[in-house]
């Protein structure tokens, strides 16, 4: 469902308007003694509550995607220097009514005002979108115990382990604006049913994703999750998935490498998958300062022939003793593409990961590129705290091709084809695909206000000049934005 929003002529405007609010927003929260202005209702059982997110982001790009479009597109005019404004509006409410102590009826609706000044990374922008976010109905019985059972249907938000296959499960940028801030979040139809014993979740879900109409596969996806919290945050679970229905295609490396890939219309229809991961909240005693964790996902589809493996590992420590209270990480994250050498297909489906930085995306600016298949990656980051309300963040990808002469790049969302980039899909003949460093400034302006600004260069690496024949320049960005939560 959406609603045209042209933003070009009196688009600043507009724009400026918004800005305002946003500004207007920037007072200090109330405190604890004042009422919440935003919890509308609550006597009788009955609570009412207002949600407003809302957020503007400023982006310039240079050489974008490595300035490839000059060799592989030149007659596309595609500029690789790009500078644009991106924002959105989130408005919402929420009700719970309580039947009993532990019978609890809850629903939320809300909607998405997103749109882009100028053109973004994809060529696209001077439009907008005005959709439905979430509009869900629940029932939690036995909320408050040891055993609960909760029930909702409707479009919502759900993530599942730690993101790597179930998390975006709304679509931006394109004819939706907002490429970077991703503001949808919300599957457009789901229904859920958890049953809690103690710490143990037992999930049965199906999904259908929002995805935007120029580029709606029809995906549906069902399945269960098995998870286990302890009190210290520690997590471990299981999902098993499957896809009953998909117009989405893959592709398939040239046999023995040789020629373009072939496109399989369809080809998701009939995946099954099983994902384990864990992660560590609170250790104790010698391992306080430590953090782990690993996540796998097994894929197959019979239908064509389909075996793909994808993963990650994490390790981090904090110096807690330390100035500033420094935190080092190391992450390995690996999936695979599919072996020109085979007739079977082993390329991994990354589905709806969630592709910040700080968690799934491969690098920073090649994640623009390079979506988890057929991509291996090393990873640090350094981050570090001056002050209570201010966090830095330094970030390094090394990033290489799992298989030669297969495709490693499919365009963003699935795209077929990205301006800049698509003739990377038939493969690269060196693994280097490129290395990235991004630089990042958080800070917290209030409990419900946060600036975010930083700057990021991608390096091509020597499978990327080899495509291209020649020498790349080294592909530069930054950004700064502010976004408020209530």
């Amino acid at each position: 469902m959406g609603v045209r929003a042209h933003t070009s002529g009196p688009a600043f405007k507009r724009w400026g308007a918004f800005a305002c609010l946003c500004a207007t927003l920037l007072a200090e929260p109330v405190s604890a003694e004042e009422s919440d202005p935003f919890l509308l209702h609550d006597q009788n059982g009955l609570s009412v509550r207002a949600h407003l997110q809302a957020g503007l982001n400023l982006v310039g790009e240079q050489d974008l995607f490595w300035s490839l479009s000059d060799i592989f597109a030149p007659t596309a005019r595609y500029n690789p220097d790009k500078i644009w404004l991106e924002g959105y509006l989130k408005p919402g409410l929420s009700v719970r009514q309580m039947l009993s102590d532990h019978t609890h009826l809850y629903g939320k609706v809300s909607g998405v005002w997103s749109g882009t000044v100028a053109k973004d990374a994809y060529d696209r922008g001077d439009t907008g979108r005005v959709t439905l976010e979430e509009a869900f109905a629940g029932v939690t019985i036995g909320a408050g115990t040891a055993t609960s059972l909760d029930l909702s249907a409707g479009a919502r938000e759900l993530k599942l382990g730690t993101g790597m296959l179930f998390a975006n499960g709304g679509s931006s940028g394109f004819e939706r604006g907002a490429l970077k801030f991703g503001p949808r979040k919300a599957w457009e139809l789901t229904g859920i049913a958890t049953l809690m014993l103690g710490g143990v979740s037992v999930k049965g879900f199906y999904l259908d994703p929002n995805e935007v109409p120029s580029n709606d596969a029809k995906t549906e996806l069902a399945g269960v999750d098995l998870r286990y919290d302890d009190p210290a945050r520690n997590f471990v679970g299981l999902t098993f998935a499957t896809v009953p229905e998909s117009n989405s295609a893959y592709p398939q490396a040239g046999p023995g490498g040789l020629g373009p890939p072939a496109v399989t219309t369809g080809a998701r229809e009939g995946l099954h998958l099983v994902n384990a991961y864990g992660r560590t909240g609170q250790l104790q005693g010698g391992w306080a300062n430590w953090f782990f964790s690993a996540d796998f996902a097994y894929q197959w589809n019979d239908r064509i022939n389909m075996e793909a493996f994808g993963g990650r590992a994490q390790v981090a420590y904090t110096f807690a003793p330390a100035m500033w209270t420094p935190r080092l990480m190391y992450t390995f994250q690996s999936f695979s593409g599919d072996d020109p050498a085979t007739g079977g297909q082993e390329r991994f489906d990354p589905l709806f990961f969630e592709g910040s930085p700080s968690s799934w995306a491969t690098g920073s600016k090649s994640a623009m590129t390079f979506i988890n298949s057929n991509v291996v990656a090393h990873q640090v980051e350094l981050s570090i705290k001056p002050t209570s309300q201010d966090t830095l963040f330094l970030r390094y990808a090394h990033i290489r091709a799992n298989e030669l002469f297969s495709p490693v790049q499919f365009g963003q969302a699935t795209r077929f084809q990205i301006a800049g980039s698509s003739n990377i899909v038939t493969g690269v003949t060196s693994p280097h695909l490129a290395d990235d460093v991004f630089l990042e400034w958080s800070r917290i302006i209030n409990r419900n206000t946060y600036f975010t600004a930083g700057v990021s260069a991608s390096f091509p690496g020597k499978g990327l000049e080899l495509a291209a024949g020649r020498n790349l320049p080294v592909w530069l960005g930054a950004f700064a934005n502010l976004v408020i939560n209530y």
